[in-house]
């Protein structure tokens, strides 16, 4: 039913118990910070909005982890004096039409 559909079915691999639990946590989060806020008008808007979400969640989207570290970069450096307040400059930029926010230190 599904090959009649169109729909290719893709099998995970044996013996990657883990492999199942990592993309379902994506496929999840996908949904649930893009698709469900987004109307999308044709599989290129579909491509170009995965896209763009796929770099904003490995890249800059801070993660539950060790030290809120991202996938991709390296660990942040440790606060050295947490008592003394820091001035912080944030600037604030909005990725797929206000769906996503990136925040980064300004120069």
């Amino acid at each position: 039913m599904l090959k009649d559909a169109g729909i290719e079915v893709v099998l995970s691999g044996i013996r990657m118990p883990r492999m199942n639990a990592f993309m379902e946590r994506w496929i999840q989060t996908c949904r649930g910070e893009l698709l469900d806020r987004t109307l999308i008008w044709n599989q290129c808007h579909l491509l170009n909005a995965l896209r763009e979400f796929e770099d904003f969640y490995n890249a800059l989207r801070p993660h539950q982890g060790i030290v809120n570290a991202r996938p991709l970069h390296p660990l942040l450096a440790p606060i050295t004096a947490p008592d003394r307040p820091a001035r912080l400059d944030v600037r604030r930029r909005d990725r797929l039409g206000g769906i996503l926010h990136e925040y980064q230190h300004a120069a």
